[in-house]
């Protein structure tokens, strides 16, 4: 889902990519900028690992990062994705320092990363993060719902169109890189099903594929093509700056 900070009005301080940090008073961003660091994370990096505590909490400002759940016997499947609407670590608002799933980098990333041991200061010292927080932990529990609907109800077809959609809406471009077994893993269902949808939506010259990438050629399209969980998303996240 993209960021819902909105834009820059003049005079107000240069926001800086992630919309929960950006949702902050001034004076209380100021504070929480001070406790992180700006890192690049290459895809395919693991932050978290089901089980393990969090040594660091991470706001991505680009790219996106996976929560995936496992279970034996069956394939991984991809439960959550968090962009710059979202951070890796929520659950420390609860007093919970441990990871429920793995975390992967799945877009090559650009965050503010803090110590867990920062952002417990950080609730503490500032209470319009923790307010935020909240808010933000409620929303991911209205996506988790809204995705065990889409997942039993909604055809492939238009749930990858919102995966990609979603996708987009993290990236620079309209290139993403993203290959037909990466989606069954968000999807949930055989790799040979997303090849099937994603032939359909090149033959409509919607999207291009090519070599584990995908080009979004008509946006308005690709949205015409997905379920009404995209825009659900979209009002999801926008209760958290409501």
């Amino acid at each position: 889902m993209p960021s819902l900070s909105g834009e820059r009005s003049p005079g107000e301080p240069l926001k800086n990519g992630n919309s929960l940090i950006d949702s902050l008073p001034d004076r209380q961003r100021k504070g929480v900028l001070a406790l992180c660091d700006r890192v690049d994370i290459a895809l395919g990096t693991v932050l978290c690992e089901a089980g393990e505590r969090f040594r660091h909490v991470y706001f991505p400002i680009s790219g996106s990062v996976s929560l995936i759940q496992t279970l034996h016997g069956q394939e991984p499947l991809e439960t959550e994705s968090i962009g710059s609407e979202g951070m890796l670590g929520a659950v420390l608002v609860l007093d919970i320092n441990r990871a429920s799933k793995l975390g992967v980098v799945q877009a090559p990333c650009i965050a503010l990363r803090m110590t867990d041991t920062g952002m417990r200061a950080a609730l503490k010292s500032h209470p319009a993060l923790l307010r935020v927080m909240q808010r933000y932990l409620y929303v991911v529990l209205l996506e988790l719902s809204q995705n065990a609907c889409c997942l039993h109800f909604h055809e492939v077809g238009n749930r990858l169109s919102k995966a990609l959609l979603q996708a987009h809406d993290r990236s620079t471009t309209d290139q993403l890189s993203l290959t037909h077994q990466r989606l069954a893993g968000m999807l949930g269902v055989q790799r040979g099903a997303v090849t099937i949808a994603a032939i359909k939506l090149q033959r409509e010259g919607i999207i291009r594929y090519s070599r584990g990438k995908i080009t979004v050629l008509d946006r308005k399209r690709l949205e015409s093509s997905s379920c009404g969980c995209y825009n659900e998303s979209l009002n999801n996240c926008s209760t958290m700056f409501s």
